[in-house]
């Protein structure tokens, strides 16, 4: 244990210093700066701090931590270090795993050695696997952890063949990981859990995190959860309640709270609704995502998350949890550049990826711009024409240069892939290089997207357009606000939004027509598709982790949101009535 200053204060206060820590727990609403004032923390701590995440513990897609005396550092230098060690490990749950066989490896030879040499030999002490093994059946009565040729296989208790880690469920995983992590932490350490209840059953946490702390009674334990059953089950815990984070100041709202303090109506502010989530890009208070999208899935709670990866990462993560928080989880991610394979396997992830290239270009949706010509008292066939002419000329003079930037994420997103191979020598991958332009065929492809970009240009076709052309300045420059009587692309944004938040028959259609640029017609959301168990995971096509993504690809119809039983129905339905107003909305 040790003495642990916390950061600055928003009113200028001097930052607490919390003596002899045992256990901290940071609480606070979504948004309030927990992470942020978790990771500055961290940083303050320097050598001492050591991270644990079973979100990301058991996915290989993550860059290794290069934090000095992390799982992923202690890793690559205890393989460096042994020969006999395999060097191949990618997760977190792996490199451990490797780690405690090694360790075990070495106790053996050096017992050995010492026989040899004719040392008296007491018996040895427990090592980490003997202690994660005790743990293991303490958690999981009935259970065991096996040595096995080199190998740990787990034997569930279910009666059926030992099986291997990857096969474990969440929960599973969770308790080895952490119970295993924290014995390779360095001595004093300050071990920093974010979201130390995830993936684990109410039943077993009491037991799982009273018996992970007695395991390093020199540490302390510092965590970042939203759980209030949680909070109140650490004995010797501190709380930091954190309110909120002023970035130009590089400070903090928050205050210590003292145990009986920790009411019933901060946790509701901490823990907020329990509706269906929806994770976008950006952030509440300057993208339109945001904005836009609040009012039109108004029936999910919408989290913005920053960056596309961010938002893929956490809808699989929570869908992965939903037989423990029962809540639809689903992300909506910008097109940008992506392949239709790409956006296919996003869509079989429960990722919502709209028929635009950006949300920009939604306000250009043909079905948008129609709605608010009627509201706007205009001739919606006098407006739109003008509207999609404007755009296809746009498009024309810039098609070229739209489909070389489709090579080059193509091409970036295939050597990002091509690249993260192994190789032996520096002239093995010099080699592999020089390769790569015969593989990658960027002028094919360039010249097959300018042949398709021609022709949508030919055939006036809007929708795909739209679909393909990110261009920030498309909405200022086409005459889509002064024809609907707006001053400003961003005064008709605003008119839009604020027709949104209204509850009539307009409001009602521009949700629906936001919703069609997703594919989605009829009542709710496409039906959530299940995670399938690691072994039968998708794989990602060559530009999410691409493969073919860069060859060139004939055209093909674009991939929609799968729909429930009878949606097909329901949307031939809608489009009879609304055939008069939605002429070219349906084109894809």
């Amino acid at each position: 244990m040790t003495d642990l200053q916390l950061l600055p204060k928003l009113d200028g206060g001097e930052p607490d210093v919390l003596r002899n820590a045992r256990q901290i727990t940071l609480v606070g609403a979504n948004g309030a700066g927990k992470t942020r004032f978790m990771k500055e923390l961290m940083r303050r701590v320097g050598d001492r701090a050591y991270y644990l995440s079973a979100l990301s513990a058991s996915f290989p897609e993550r860059s290794p931590s290069q934090m000095p005396g992390s799982i992923d550092m202690m890793y690559q230098q205890l393989a460096a270090k042994r020969p006999y060690m395999r060097s191949d490990a990618v997760s977190e749950i792996d490199k451990l795993a490797y780690m405690l066989v090694t360790d075990e490896f070495d106790i053996l030879l050096d017992l050995k050695t010492r026989a040899l040499a004719g040392e008296k030999i007491a018996p040895p002490k427990p090592s980490r696997l003997d202690r994660v093994m005790r743990v293991w059946e303490t958690v999981f009565p009935g259970s065991e952890i096996l040595r096995n040729a080199g190998r740990l296989m787990f034997e569930t208790g279910s009666g059926d063949d030992p099986v291997a880690a990857v096969t474990l469920s969440q929960g599973e995983k969770a308790v080895f990981y952490y119970t295993t992590a924290v014995l390779y932490a360095m001595p004093g350490a300050v071990i920093f859990i974010d979201s130390p209840t995830l993936f684990l059953h109410t039943a077993i946490l009491n037991t799982v995190w009273n018996t992970i702390e007695s395991l390093r009674p020199d540490c302390t334990f510092v965590y970042n959860t939203v759980d209030p059953d949680f909070v109140n089950s650490r004995t010797q815990n501190t709380c930091v309640w954190i309110r909120s984070y002023d970035a130009d100041k590089h400070a903090w709202d928050y205050r210590v709270l003292d145990y009986a303090s920790i009411t019933d109506d901060l946790f509701v502010d901490i823990i907020g609704s329990r509706r269906p989530v929806l994770f976008i890009e950006g952030d509440r208070v300057h993208s339109i995502d945001a904005k836009l999208y609040t009012l039109v899935f108004t029936d999910y709670t919408v989290r913005p998350l920053g960056s596309c990866d961010k938002v893929i990462e956490t809808t699989r993560t929570f869908n992965d949890l939903r037989r423990m928080h029962h809540l639809d989880s689903r992300g909506i991610v910008d097109r940008d550049r992506r392949t239709d394979a790409e956006v296919d396997y996003l869509r079989r992830k429960n990722i919502l990826v709209p028929n635009v290239a950006e949300v920009e270009n939604i306000f250009l949706w043909e079905e948008v711009v129609r709605v608010m010509a009627e509201a706007r008292g205009k001739n919606p066939d006098r407006v739109f024409p003008q509207v999609k002419d404007s755009v296809i000329e746009l498009f024309s003079h810039q098609y070229d240069k739209q489909a070389l930037e489709h090579v080059r994420h193509q091409v970036k997103r295939a050597v990002e892939c091509k690249i993260d191979g192994r190789f032996t020598c520096i002239t093995a991958l010099e080699a592999h290089l020089r390769q790569l332009p015969d593989k990658l065929r960027p002028r094919d492809t360039y010249n097959h997207l300018l042949n398709d970009f021609s022709q949508m240009i030919k055939d006036g076709d809007y929708a795909g357009i739209l679909r393909v052309f990110n261009y920030k300045p498309m909405l200022s420059e086409c005459p889509v606000a002064r024809l609907l009587g707006f001053s400003s692309k961003d005064d008709y944004i605003s008119g839009v939004l604020w027709r949104l938040k209204g509850h009539d028959d307009v409001a009602n259609r521009l949700r629906d027509a936001v919703k069609h640029c997703f594919g989605i017609y009829g009542e709710g959301m496409p039906p959530l598709v299940e995670s399938k168990p690691a072994q039968q995971q998708d794989a990602a096509p060559q530009t999410g982790k691409p493969s073919s993504a860069h060859q060139p690809q004939e055209p093909r119809q674009q991939p929609r949101q799968r729909l429930k039983p009878g949606r097909g129905a329901e949307r031939r339905k809608w489009k009879k009535k609304h055939s008069k107003n939605n002429s070219g909305d349906d084109r894809r």
